[in-house]
């Protein structure tokens, strides 16, 4: 593969991969055989903690949970060359950089960024399958008349994001969703990859069979004894051979291994569930503390139950004591809620009821979590009552109002100002 460089306004550069042969992605071929996008912003989350404070900018900065136990979210490409990435140990990631500008998550920061960039996609096409805060898959196979071919398009929601939001998203082009979500992460940063239909076994045939999707440490190591290192190698092989040493599962890489994939882009796919956890750098092991806890965790899905516009009837815990044992009970309601004070309240009766259970040396809480199951969209306007206690959900869109002006950490719920 070889790099082309195209112009774009400083100070952000641009690269674009194509396959040998092809022409520049400006120029238009008029091939709709890869008509799947993948679009995956940049560094996300450093991103726009750079966009709200500019002196950042060419900084390393990484936005991690701070705690002892905390771990890397995102890391901006300057903190990337110290060799820190996500899902990284905060305690790792600060000596391998230890100049680097460590900062706390503000998800309410990130999901009002993610709804914009989410606005443009729409702009692009009706088929918009939003895949995380971060990235979306765009099948434009229905619009033709807009652009002379995918690649093109492509190019151009690179430049519309960047010049909406000021965000920086590499893209990928594709005849279907595995190979365009692979052809992004190769573009990264800031690139276009663009795989064409008659190419894409020269595309997949070099590259590691570990960026297969659901090759983890298991199959890696299977893939290994059996001497397949390359995609290509897991396409040369029977699928019968590959079905005996891994199942199911073995059927499935081969089909990927050819490039197949039959998933349809299903635009704005319904959530399954909305959840929060936390794992603490100290047990919690005082009853005020884990209500604290408890109450600041129903806060956060409330919140974000209310910024998508859904509710749910099913209220999960989840509990870890220190020897790693986990925990999970439920509770079903009759009616959807989004209100912090409804999810604590069935929250804490679940908890009280695992607690109750076991002896004083065990109720130690090491993580603990809160989800909300069985999703409807049910806007968030008209979630203003529970229990025939209407000031709490007014009480609640105000919150989010306040947090939306001034930041998630600027009002909150009297019972947890000890914690700040």
């Amino acid at each position: 593969m070889r790099l082309l460089r195209a112009l774009l306004p400083p100070p952000v550069p641009s690269w674009n991969v194509q396959i040998p042969g092809d022409r520049r992605l400006t120029q238009g071929t008029g091939d709709w055989s890869s008509p799947i996008l993948h679009a995956d912003l940049d560094a996300f989350y450093a991103s726009v903690e750079v966009l709200m404070n500019p002196e950042l900018r060419g900084l390393p900065v990484v936005v991690a949970g701070t705690s002892g136990r905390g771990v890397v979210v995102s890391a901006s490409y300057e903190a990337r060359r110290y060799g820190v990435h996500s899902a990284m140990p905060t305690v790792r990631a600060r000596r391998l950089c230890p100049n680097g500008v460590f900062i706390s998550p503000n998800f309410g920061a990130y999901l009002a960024s993610s709804r914009q960039v989410k606005a443009v996609f729409d702009s692009f096409s009706v088929a918009v399958e939003p895949v995380s805060l971060d990235e979306a898959f765009l099948d434009i196979g229905r619009a033709r008349r807009l652009w002379a071919d995918p690649a093109t398009a492509g190019e151009a929601l690179k430049d519309r994001v960047l010049r909406a939001t000021g965000l920086v998203v590499s893209v990928g082009v594709a005849p279907n969703k595995f190979l365009a979500k692979l052809a992004s992460r190769l573009a990264k940063p800031n690139g276009v990859l663009v795989v064409r239909a008659w190419a894409v076994d020269e595309f997949l045939a070099p590259l590691s069979a570990g960026l297969l999707w659901g090759v983890g440490e298991h199959t890696a190591a299977v893939l290994k004894r059996l001497g397949l290192q390359t995609i290509g190698d897991v396409a040369a092989c029977p699928s019968s051979l590959l079905e005996r040493a891994l199942g199911s599962h073995g059927a499935a890489l081969s089909e990927l291994a050819r490039g197949r994939d039959e998933r349809a882009v299903v635009p704005d796919r319904p959530a399954k569930s909305v959840g929060a956890e936390e794992t603490f750098p100290e047990e919690l092991v005082e009853s005020v503390q884990i209500s604290g806890a408890l109450l600041k965790l129903c806060d956060r899905v409330a919140s974000r139950l209310r910024g998508q516009g859904i509710s749910g009837k099913t209220i999960g815990v989840k509990v870890r004591l220190p020897t790693f044992e986990t925990y999970c009970r439920s509770r079903s309601l009759k009616s959807e809620v989004d209100c912090a004070t409804a999810i604590y309240s069935v929250a804490r009766e679940q908890l009280e009821r695992f607690l109750e259970d076991k002896p004083p040396s065990r109720r130690k809480i090491r993580l603990l979590g809160v989800s909300v199951n069985n999703l409807s969209q049910w806007p968030a306007s008209d979630q203003m009552a529970y229990d025939h206690q209407p000031e709490w959900g007014a009480a609640e869109l105000a919150l989010d109002r306040v947090r939306m002006r001034f930041g998630q950490d600027a009002l909150g719920f009297g019972a947890l100002l000890e914690d700040g």
